[in-house]
């Protein structure tokens, strides 16, 4: 078989279709995390962003508001939501605090709800906040991504 410019351009005319085709491969499958109900769940079966891995019995939820999902898709916030059984509203911070968060306030706010700020030094980075649901707690944490 004899190659020509002809047969050359076609090889190149496939691999620049092939490359397009891969480009628009990744972004339809990154565009579909923000259609998706975990939007908010960067790295799937780990607490806030590969922080520790997620404990069994923890649900993560993302919040259905259009506004929280413009936010963590403009990187202008980051939000995650786990939901377990019972009323555990310090679950999760002791993953926090092992990895390198200091609790800066401890707020019971009442019945149900629970509050802290948290942060690396005495800078507030991160709100964590428990809300009891019937027979559920779901603990959501905002912060800067």
């Amino acid at each position: 078989m004899r190659w020509s410019k002809a047969s050359g351009r076609w090889a190149g005319a496939g691999l620049i279709g092939l490359v397009l085709l891969v480009a628009v491969a990744v972004w339809v499958r990154g565009e579909q995390r923000w259609q998706g109900a975990l939007y908010c769940i960067e790295k799937p079966g780990t607490f806030w962003n590969g922080l520790a891995p997620l404990p069994p019995g923890f649900t993560p939820e993302c919040p259905p508001s259009q506004s929280y999902r413009q936010e963590v898709r403009a990187r202008e916030s980051r939000v995650e939501s786990y939901r377990t059984a019972g009323w555990q509203p310090r679950a999760l911070l002791p993953l926090l605090k092992q990895g390198g968060y200091r609790q800066i306030t401890d707020e019971p706010i009442g019945p149900g709800t629970y509050s802290a700020f948290l942060g690396h030094g005495a800078l507030i980075e991160l709100h964590y906040v428990a809300a009891q649901q019937g027979d559920t707690t779901l603990i959501t944490l905002s912060g800067q991504p």
